[in-house]
């Protein structure tokens, strides 16, 4: 068993990780550090640069923690590839970050964290960037 983390460079996302790292730390569990891009994307302002991912490696690995970053690309759904991780890690725990969008953001754009609380077929732990859960 794992825990998983969707992580991209924002407070939502350390908040994320924050959560992550103290959940694996109380299961004694792996944690798996998930940030992904689209595929054929030229720039995504959520794709974390490598020295910010080997960071939150670190921070795990400092709190006695094994973690692993993944970086799996993706064409159609993010949601859909993160789940498939989580199944592909044996995840038992879902760790993400929310951050507060407007209804009509929400309708033009969609949400990635609303389509993993819907269809995760696991337990999923939402955290705000100011460290509340939800």
């Amino acid at each position: 068993m794992s825990i998983i983390v969707g992580f991209v460079p924002t407070p939502a996302g350390e908040a994320a990780l924050t959560a992550g790292i103290a959940e694996a730390q109380l299961r004694n569990q792996e944690l798996f550090i998930v940030n992904s891009a689209r595929q054929g994307a030229l720039v995504d302002k959520s794709v974390a640069p490598e020295d910010v991912l080997a960071e939150a490696a670190a921070r795990a690995t400092a709190a006695g923690i094994k973690a692993t970053v993944i970086q799996p690309p993706y064409q159609h759904d993010l949601a859909d590839e993160f789940l498939d991780v989580a199944r592909e890690v044996d995840a038992s725990l879902i760790v993400i970050g929310l951050r507060h969008r407007t209804q009509v953001g929400k309708f033009i754009l969609g949400s990635h964290a609303q389509q993993i609380l819907m269809q995760a077929d696991r337990p999923v732990l939402a955290v705000k960037a100011d460290g509340g859960n939800f």
